[in-house]
C-alpha cells in the first residue's frame, strides 16, 4: 500500500518559483522537466492547463518559438 501525502503548496507556486530562479523565462519542455522532478504525478495535460490558468490570470506569458515549443516568462507585477 502506497501512502500519498498532500502537497503543502499548489503546483502553480512551484512553477512560478522555478521561473523566478531561472531568470524569469524558460522553454516549456525544460520547465515541464524541472517541475515534474518536484511533482511526480503531474502530466503534460495538467501542465498545459496550469500554464493556461496562469496566463489568463496575468502571471505568465507564453509565446510560440518554433513548432511545438513555447517560451514561458513571468510578467512583472507593478506592486
Amino acid at each position: 500500500m502506497v501512502v500519498k501525502t498532500w502537497k503543502t503548496r499548489p503546483a502553480y507556486y512551484y512553477l512560478l518559483e522555478i521561473l523566478k530562479k531561472k531568470g524569469g523565462a524558460m522553454v516549456d519542455d525544460d520547465l515541464f522537466d524541472v517541475l515534474t522532478k518536484q511533482l511526480k504525478d503531474l502530466g503534460y495535460k495538467d501542465f498545459n492547463e496550469l500554464l493556461m490558468r496562469l496566463e489568463i490570470s496575468g502571471k505568465i506569458r507564453a509565446t510560440s518559438l518554433t513548432r511545438g515549443k513555447r517560451r514561458v516568462e513571468l510578467i512583472e507585477s507593478k506592486t
